[in-house]
């Protein structure tokens, strides 16, 4: 692993984020670390953290911890899955592969993004944990059923159905940075935002050896081709995923189906009703709808609301191993983390997102330890302190 993410260095999540911040353009880091308009959901996420507080049993000795779960009949060696995350070759070169490869030495799952630079199939090559594909409706069924027919031959045991996306949130950084105009290709729009690209020269060398700007390969418009960077936007206003696509989704697709971007019990027990095999409470990490409840303050409500009956993820501001336990203790089966991998993977490719899982890893048997606790499956809400009024509903 690179000497550059290792202690003392690196020590937690914060540490890769700003070894990112160093080593990426200002537009690429901005594409991770930013969120939609004021970014209040975006910081809330992390703080709600701080609501939650942990109960220790003290004077109990626990020489071991045992992390394993199971996730969609999948034993999993700690409840971490890593998120998808879209364009992850701009990150680092190759950087789905990187991220899937650095999952599977780890025997977590990786989710790829729909907006993968790199083909799935490459992707699955890179990975021998379990494989989740996540969907987008980008250039519609057409586009999309083919995707799905060669994510079930490369091996993908899961489809992650995204919810809300309606449109593209106004990530406000996106904007001052140029990124419209650095994709237009025109010099003269381009030039007062290329310096910010100039100024990072070794990310620069790495971004054209690896090809320069990238088509997104596993979204193939009939009689085009792979879509251009440029046409995402427009195409995913275009394609809005509905609650009835479900039906022609799960013909298309045999194997589990997990529902992403549930943020209420309303539609928790509908992703139930439509027979969905788990679901992630989420609000995209603050990247679209501003002003929503964070995450963690929503799980509460969604766990109630559906029991037992499906299997509940939770994705949204997890930093350390403590933020893993809380949520797991609110109800949660795992979790999935984007940024806190993204970073790494910004910081050094693999061996950042190597360590991402190291630092989160080594958190949590330390967290537990210190609970008394001896096992992830014995966590439950007497571990922790909840802010009354997010129990109320």
């Amino acid at each position: 692993m690179s000497q550059s993410v290792q202690a003392p260095r690196v020590l937690n999540i914060e540490d890769l984020r700003r070894a990112a911040k160093r080593r990426l353009p200002r537009v690429v880091f901005d594409y991770i670390d930013g969120g939609a308009e004021d970014e209040w959901t975006l910081r809330a996420n992390s703080r709600a953290f701080e609501a939650v507080t942990l109960r220790p049993r003290c004077a109990v000795a626990v020489p071991s911890c045992d992390l394993r779960t199971v996730v969609l009949g999948a034993s999993l060696p700690m409840p971490l899955i890593l998120a998808p995350v879209g364009s992850s070759r701009l990150i680092h070169p190759r950087g789905e592969e990187a991220a899937a490869h650095a999952a599977g030495a780890a025997g977590i799952p990786y989710v790829l993004s729909t907006f993968s630079g790199c083909l799935l199939e490459d992707v699955a090559a890179a990975s021998s944990a379990p494989l989740w594909y996540q969907l987008y409706l980008a250039g519609g069924r057409d586009c999309a059923l083919p995707a799905l027919d060669r994510a079930k031959a490369a091996g993908f045991s899961a489809l992650v159905v995204t919810i809300d996306t309606a449109v593209a949130g106004m990530r406000e950084r996106d904007f001052r940075n140029g990124v419209k105009e650095l994709l237009g290709g025109k010099m003269r729009s381009m030039l007062p935002f290329v310096s910010q690209l100039l100024v990072k020269p070794r990310w620069l060398a790495g971004f054209f050896a690896d090809g320069g700007l990238m088509k997104f390969p596993n979204i193939v418009v009939p009689g085009k081709g792979p879509m251009l960077y440029a046409d995402v936007t427009a195409a995913l206003e275009q394609s809005v995923v509905t609650w009835e696509d479900l039906e022609w989704i799960r013909e298309a697709w045999t194997g589990p189906i997990v529902i992403k971007g549930i943020h209420t019990a309303e539609d928790a027990r509908r992703a139930v009703d439509e027979g969905a095999d788990a679901l992630v409470v989420s609000n995209h990490g603050g990247r679209q709808l501003d002003r929503v409840a964070p995450s963690l303050q929503m799980l509460p409500e969604v766990v109630a609301a559906v029991g037992d009956r499906i299997e509940v993820l939770f994705d949204g501001g997890i930093r350390r191993g403590s933020d893993i336990i809380k949520a797991l203790c609110l109800g949660a089966r795992a979790v999935l983390v984007g940024r806190a991998y993204a970073y790494g993977l910004g910081a050094a490719g693999e061996a950042g997102v190597a360590r991402a899982i190291e630092i989160l890893r080594a958190d949590l048997v330390r967290t537990l330890k210190l609970l008394g606790c001896a096992s992830v499956g014995e966590l439950a809400r007497s571990y922790i302190d909840v802010p009354r009024d997010w129990l109320a509903k």
